[in-house]
């Protein structure tokens, strides 16, 4: 099993164990297992309650509802060279970086200079109303990111809301 399957496999497990504790009316408690290959990531770009909606994000939801009340797990794959500028999130949310290195950080303006390199493994979290930003370099980066809907998403700057058309 590769290096990055165990990754999955082990972020997959973390947001199963979390979802145990926290059951919401309605929601199954389905078990799932998912291999990487496994995992059907849309044909282009998407913009799902609750992430960025920056343009070079594919967003697939492996648990839950993010517009709904309860726990929810997405996947988050940035390609190279994108950037999010500041925003917050109303729900209490965590996050786990699969593969490639994320650049992340906390503040009303996108600072490059205040912005963490977080290779593969590394862990970060958004709580509720904490603006952030983040961005890629020359590789494409892959995200877990488990928290407790509903979900939404809120630019410091409404400018900068790329779901937003002007």
């Amino acid at each position: 099993m590769s290096s990055l399957a165990k990754r999955l496999v082990l972020m997959i497990a973390l947001t199963v164990a979390l979802a145990g504790g926290r059951h919401a009316a309605g929601q199954s408690g389905a078990q799932q297992r998912l291999t990487p290959g496994e995992i059907k990531w849309p044909a282009g770009g998407s913009s799902l309650i609750g992430t960025s909606g920056a343009s070079g994000i594919q967003t697939v939801t492996l648990k839950g509802d993010p517009t709904k009340p309860g726990v929810y797990a997405l996947l988050l794959r940035a390609g190279p060279n994108t950037r999010i500028q500041s925003h917050a999130h109303p729900d209490d949310r965590v996050a786990t970086v699969v593969s490639g290195t994320w650049y992340f950080g906390y503040g009303r303006e996108f600072d490059e200079k205040a912005l963490k390199a977080l290779p593969p493994g590394s862990f970060y979290t958004e709580p509720p109303g904490m603006n952030h930003f983040a961005m890629t370099k020359g590789e494409a980066v892959v995200i877990q990111i488990t928290g407790y809907g509903p979900s939404g998403t809120t630019y410091v700057d409404p400018r900068n809301d790329p779901t937003k058309k002007p």
